[in-house]
């Protein structure tokens, strides 16, 4: 009995021996399970959903199409030109595109970019050929991969802008332009490979041959889109990089007005073979006063232009290294020979009109006199001061104006100012000897006491950098 016990506990024991190695391969089986789906699952979790959208599942090309097909259905044309807002035209939610908000940014002009993060990384498309109603044209973004049925993609970048006024006036001109040579001196300096002009909403194909020279000279050759072959205005234009300026200068800061300006002034200077410097990098000793009378004929003309010369001609031989150099606006009849006279005068006197544009070629610091005919000051409203403010911006000193005296109106339909002004408007400029004499002696004394203060700090600093921004 005893011996069966014992045979019976040695049976059991060599059994359960038996299975050992078979539940240690189980459960080491299980371990190396368990860390694979770990591995597994640390995997899925970190994968992107398109990785794994691509790894495991095969989707059909005409799912693909429907989808494609769904966003460029999507695409909406608005009129670029949205009449709701023509009491903010261009402040404000504008009526240039006026879906869409400013990017705007400390010392800056407000601008869009396209394509971008607020546009969703879609690009900017117009349908832009009318050139007389702006609401007839429209805009909208798309997706690069899904654009409007025939449109085209036009590589590069765009400069798009809208102004409330010209591009052929060389003032309203020049403060449309201007954001975009900010833009670029913040972005590295980039150029464009094309430009689209609207005004109102409607397209133009121009700007004027002043201005369109000194892009030229900032950026290269000028290329205005046409939107050729839209004849009918059904086709859009889709743009692959865009920026669109819509309010000119807008909220640009002072100090970078004076930036923009001073490239301008650079830029033009060097192209024209002058040291970008101006009259900063004449011998330090060189304290003559070059005074420039510039004239012009017909409108806002002097009615004696001799007495006039004379005049200034008497307080310059007054006051030592004064040089009265007098020019005829019309005979500066290349953009160098403007930007050559203007860069070598301290003070300019000249008539308002659009011959003092070339103050930006002036100097920081230089001074201008200026001159209004009869009805100018009671009648044209602040549009008269728009060279005030294209010195400030240029950093020059605006020395004040004259305006010729009207003792009563002589324009047929006294009580409508706006045909009372175009009366007087072009009218010649008359002189007050007596004025023109103390005014000018003031001018010139005030800049011969700079020259003498300046004279000391260039002794220390001898020339400014020539190099431009861009």
């Amino acid at each position: 009995m005893d011996e069966t016990k014992a045979s019976s506990k040695m049976f059991t024991k060599a059994k359960a021996s038996s299975h050992l190695p078979s539940i240690r391969i189980i459960s080491t089986a299980l371990v190396l399970l368990l860390l694979l789906l770990l591995t597994l699952s640390h995997f899925y979790s970190s994968a992107s959903p398109s990785y794994l959208f691509r790894k495991w599942q095969v989707v059909p090309s005409s799912t693909n199409d429907d989808l494609t097909s769904k966003l460029r259905d999507s695409v909406t044309f608005l009129p670029l030109k949205d009449l709701r807002f023509s009491k903010t035209a261009m402040e404000g939610n504008t009526w240039f595109m006026s879906s869409l908000t400013d990017t705007r940014e400390v010392n800056e002009s407000e601008y869009l970019y396209f394509p971008s993060q607020a546009s969703k990384g879609r690009i900017l498309c117009i349908q832009g050929r009318n050139d007389k109603d702006g609401t007839k044209n429209s805009y909208a973004l798309a997706w690069p991969e899904a654009l409007p049925e025939a449109a085209k993609l036009t590589k590069g970048l765009t400069f798009v802008s809208d102004s409330y006024y010209d591009y052929v006036n060389l003032w309203h001109g020049l403060t449309a332009m201007a954001p975009f040579v900010g833009w670029s001196m913040k972005n590295g300096c980039l150029r464009p490979s094309r430009w689209v002009l609207f005004h109102w909403g409607e397209r133009r194909g121009k700007m004027g041959s002043w201005l369109e020279k000194l892009m030229a000279v900032n950026f290269g050759e000028v290329k205005i889109e046409g939107f050729e072959g839209d004849d009918e205005g059904g086709k859009a234009q889709c743009f692959e990089k865009a920026v669109v300026m819509r309010h000119n200068v807008g909220s640009m800061g002072k100090e970078k007005e004076l930036q923009v300006f001073e490239q301008l002034r650079c830029r033009a200077r060097r192209y024209c073979g002058l040291n970008p410097a101006g009259k900063g990098r004449r011998e330090v000793d060189d304290a003559s006063i070059r005074l420039t009378l510039l004239l012009r004929r017909g409108s806002r003309s002097f009615k004696n232009a001799r007495a006039v010369t004379d005049v200034f001609a008497k307080e310059c031989a007054e006051v030592k290294g004064c040089v009265l150099k007098v020019v005829q606006s019309e005979e500066l009849t290349t953009f160098c020979d403007q930007v050559r006279t203007m860069t070598e005068t301290d003070i300019v006197a000249s008539p308002h009109g659009a011959q003092l544009t070339n103050m930006l070629f002036m100097d920081r610091g230089s001074s201008v006199m200026e001159f209004f005919p009869k009805g100018w000051f009671e009648l044209a409203g602040i549009g008269q001061y728009v060279f005030h403010w294209m010195a400030d911006q240029s950093g020059l000193i605006h020395q004040g104006a004259w305006w010729e005296p009207m003792a009563k109106k002589e324009c047929p339909s006294p009580d409508n100012e706006l045909e009372c002004f175009f009366f007087y408007k072009d009218g010649q400029v008359g002189h007050n000897e007596t004025y023109f004499g103390e005014w000018a002696r003031r001018v010139l004394n005030q800049v011969r006491d700079k020259k003498v203060e300046d004279h000391g700090k260039r002794m220390k600093i001898k020339a400014e950098s020539n190099a431009c921004t861009c």
